[in-house]
């Protein structure tokens, strides 16, 4: 039986990555006659890349039909649109590693054959490369589908109607434009970054020229969170396949060990007592607005567990670091730490997922991106919005607006715009105004957000069996024996070991399987 293979081009960044390789072995589980190689290109500013496909490859659960290729890192050194000369860049290589895998695949008649490109949306570049070995392409898209109505609608709002979003004053101008993928009008302030400033205009062009080319979206969201977004393709010729939710739920065993000290705090705490505070990998806040940040907490005498993260370098392209004990007594209001030490815990990097999972934890403090938008709701956790760059100004008007599922403390901070100003400082007042209404015990946020979480479950649940169906895919026919008994069938102990000793023992024996009465 041939294996057809599929190629992956995740774009740098370790959210798009983790994305993608769940979702490879999704589809390895669901279908055995698949092999995928995911392509790396790399990227300077993310060091950990490696330490995680590392982590992976040592996991003797780790499909074998799942390999990684790394891309040589190309000479990159263009200002503001990274990315997009990044990927530029590697398509040459990615082009001859490619067809390396072609050649030795025709050279062999039991390799795979090349079958598709799965390529992330900031990738685009790279459906070209699929047009040229003559094999169809699909992206991968990671954030929702409101957001990707967005972007696909965004140039038709700029060419029927002359819309300039990146004229001075048309972010604060208190316009409101219909986008079908939303329920409401979007307002300009919830813009992302990247159509307000003119130095993302050309990149933003090509990138939605490049969406513009896909035969389709696989996006990762599901149709009961994003019904109305998912719907608003319908009467369009875009092929839209909802294929969330796209979760990573096993933190890395060592590092969790390294911060088990986070759980047992954790373990010691009333339930949904404990608000969490993280703003992803890249985010972090400057001085002046972590001493709000503290005021507010301390302010609001709720249990707290704050990943606070270090600002990079200035003109870097490295993700927020981590504070020393000593730095942080700098940047904190004085006494903070020893005021709240019975309340609270600093810490830097976090098992998100883990934290999200603990009963103690009651409420999110996000910067809406889409993986911890996702994680949230399977957990049950409603968020308090502050999104910082990218989309997360528009994920976050969907949740406090259109899905009604997230309360308010920002919707249109920004960490920095292009002209180099930045979002005015958030008040202590307001942010402990907005962690009050998250902390609620009773509230229409938390209602939605639980019954969005039972929805979700099954699904998840669906896809953890799937490799079920992968194996009997490979058992000769007739030759299972299904046991079933109900969703009240149960056995005692003794009772269960017959049934397990009998089934090991045809195993080894190879003996014929015989129908049991």
């Amino acid at each position: 039986m041939t294996k057809s293979l599929l190629v992956f081009v995740p774009s740098p960044g370790m959210g798009h990555l983790v994305s993608a390789v769940e979702f490879a072995k999704l589809l390895l589980n669901h279908d055995h006659r698949l092999s995928i190689a995911v392509f790396i290109i790399k990227s300077p500013s993310q060091s950990k890349t490696q330490a995680y496909v590392d982590s992976l490859a040592s996991n003797p659960n780790f499909p074998k039909s799942l390999q990684f290729i790394h891309l040589p890192h190309p000479d990159s050194q263009s200002p503001a649109p990274y990315l997009h000369d990044l990927v530029q860049k590697s398509l040459p290589l990615l082009k001859d590693s490619v067809s390396d895998l072609v050649h030795a695949s025709n050279s062999s008649p039991d390799s795979p054959r090349l079958a598709a490109f799965i390529v992330d949306m900031f990738c685009t570049a790279v459906i070209d490369v699929a047009d040229e070995l003559d094999v169809p392409s699909m992206i991968f898209f990671t954030s929702g589908a409101a957001f990707l109505g967005f972007m696909l609608h965004f140039l038709e709002l700029r060419d029927r109607y002359g819309l300039d979003t990146t004229a001075s004053g048309f972010k604060d101008s208190g316009a409101e434009l219909p986008i079908p993928s939303f329920v409401n009008p979007v307002p300009a302030y919830a813009f992302p970054a990247v159509v307000l400033e003119k130095q993302w205009e050309q990149f933003l062009f090509n990138y939605i020229q490049g969406l513009k080319k896909a035969k389709g979206f696989i996006v990762n969201t599901f149709e009961e969170l994003e019904s109305h977004a998912v719907q608003s393709f319908s009467d369009s010729n875009t092929r839209v396949y909802p294929v969330g939710p796209i979760l990573n739920l096993n933190s890395d065993d060592k590092l969790v060990q390294e911060k088990s000290d986070i759980m047992e705090w954790l373990d010691d705490q009333p339930s949904s007592s404990v608000i969490y505070l993280c703003f992803g990998s890249r985010g972090f806040f400057e001085e002046d607005q972590v001493r709000e940040i503290a005021r507010a907490l301390e302010s609001s005498g709720f249990r707290f567990l704050w990943s606070l993260r270090k600002p990079p370098p200035k003109d870097s392209r490295e993700s927020a670091g981590e504070y020393s004990i000593s730095e942080l007594s700098g940047v904190l209001p004085e006494g903070f730490l020893e005021r709240t030490a019975g309340i609270g815990r600093i810490i830097g990097w976090a098992p998100q997922t883990m934290i999200l999972a603990h009963q103690a934890v009651g409420g999110f403090v996000s910067h809406c991106g889409w993986n911890s938008t996702l994680e949230s709701i399977y957990f049950g956790v409603p968020v308090a919005t502050w999104p910082l760059y990218a989309e997360q100004q528009t994920n976050a008007f969907e949740l406090v607006c259109d899905l009604k599922m997230a309360v308010e403390i920002s919707l249109d901070y920004r960490i920095a715009f292009g002209d180099g100003s930045k979002t005015e400082v958030l008040s202590a007042e307001r942010i402990e105004e907005g962690i009050r209404k998250l902390m609620e015990e009773e509230n229409e946020t938390r209602t939605k957000v639980k019954q969005m979480s039972e929805n979700m479950k099954p699904i998840i649940k669906a896809q953890e069996k799937s490799d079920i169906i992968g194996w009997l895919d490979n058992q000769p026919p007739s030759s299972v024996i299904f046991l079933c008994f109900g969703s009240k069938g149960f056995f005692e102990k003794d009772e269960r070991d017959s049934w397990n000793g009998w089934l090991r023992l045809e195993k080894l024996s190879g003996g014929p399987r015989k129908r049991i009465s």
